[in-house]
C-alpha cells in the first residue's frame, strides 16, 4: 500500500462535512467556484454541490482570448453534470486594458495577471450572491508554491488543500467525475501550451511520492536518496517549499500592543458566533 493511498468514502465525507459547516459557521450558505475545467475544480464543484445543494453553487467560466477552447467545453460539462448554475465572463477585456499601460509583460507576470482578474471577477460574485468563494488548490501545489498570491491562492475554503494532486485524482475517480477530465494533462491555462508539469519541471506522481515522505513522513535527506530518489530532485523540490514559504502566511505583522492580531488576538474561526 502507497502512503499515498486514500479511503476515498472516508474523505470524501470529511470534506463535504467540512464544505456544509465552515460555511454555514461564516453565516453564508452559497459557494462560488471557479470552473477551468480541469480535475481539481471538478472535484471541488462535486464536493460543494453536495455539502451545500446544487441549487446554491454558482459555478464560474472565467475564458481569456487565448484560453483552450475545452477549457470552456469541460467546464460547461461539469456545470451540465451537477445540475449548478453558471456564468460566465470572459476576462479579455480586463486583462487587455492593463497590457495596454504596461505592455512587454513576461509569461509569469501575464499568468499571474490572468490568475488575479479571475479571483476579482469571483470575489464580486461573491459579494452579489452572499456566498463565500472556495478555492481549488490542491497540497501539492501550494507545498511548491505553484499559484498567485491573491490569484488562485486567494479563498475562503480550500477543501483539498490537504490532498496531493495524486490523492486528489483517486477522489476523482470514486466521485465518477468525467473521463475527460480526469485524463486531461494538467494546465491553469495562462498561455498558450502552458501545462503544470511543465513549469514545475517533474510530473505530479514524482512530486508526490517525494512530498509525502518529506513533508508527511518526515524523512531525512539520507533516507530520501535511501528511498530511491537523486539528492538533485530532493534538493529541487526542496528549495521550492522554502522558496514560497511566504505564500502560505497571512501577512506579517509586528508586535506593538499587548494584543497583536495573528499572535495574540487568535480566536476559532467561528468566534463570536
Amino acid at each position: 500500500m502507497s502512503p499515498l493511498d486514500i479511503n476515498e468514502k472516508l474523505v470524501k465525507k470529511l470534506l463535504v462535512d467540512f464544505i456544509r459547516q465552515e460555511v454555514g459557521k461564516a453565516g453564508f450558505s452559497w459557494g462560488i467556484i471557479g470552473l477551468s475545467g480541469g480535475l481539481d475544480s471538478t472535484v471541488t464543484a462535486y464536493l460543494s454541490a453536495e455539502a451545500l445543494g446544487k441549487e446554491k453553487i454558482l459555478g464560474v467560466l472565467l475564458p481569456y482570448a487565448e484560453s483552450r477552447k475545452d477549457s470552456l467545453e469541460d467546464a460547461r460539462l461539469v456545470g451540465d453534470e451537477l445540475g449548478i448554475r453558471c456564468e460566465t465572463f470572459d476576462i479579455t477585456g480586463m486583462v487587455e486594458a492593463y497590457l495596454t499601460q504596461s505592455p512587454g509583460l513576461d509569461l509569469i507576470r501575464k499568468g499571474n495577471l490572468l490568475a488575479r482578474a479571475r479571483m476579482m471577477v469571483l470575489y464580486d460574485l461573491s459579494a452579489r450572491e452572499k456566498g463565500l468563494v472556495i478555492g481549488t488548490s490542491n497540497k501539492t501545489e501550494l507545498l511548491l508554491g505553484y499559484g498567485t498570491l491573491h490569484g488562485d491562492m486567494a479563498a475562503a475554503l480550500v477543501p483539498l488543500g490537504d490532498l496531493y494532486k495524486t490523492q486528489v485524482r483517486q477522489l476523482a475517480r470514486h466521485l465518477k467525475v468525467p473521463q475527460k477530465i480526469l485524463n486531461k494533462v494538467p494546465t491553469a491555462d495562462l498561455w498558450v501550451g502552458q501545462t503544470d508539469e511543465g513549469e514545475l519541471g517533474f510530473s505530479y506522481p514524482q512530486m508526490d511520492r517525494l512530498l509525502v515522505l518529506m513533508v508527511d513522513g518526515r524523512y531525512s535527506e539520507p533516507e530520501l536518496e535511501e528511498a530511491g530518489f537523486s539528492r538533485e530532485f530532493i534538493n529541487a523540490i526542496r528549495a521550492k517549499i522554502k522558496g514560497s514559504q511566504f505564500k502560505r502566511l497571512l501577512p506579517l505583522i509586528p508586535k506593538i500592543s499587548s494584543r497583536t492580531v495573528g499572535s495574540d488576538f487568535l480566536y476559532v474561526r467561528d468566534w463570536g458566533r
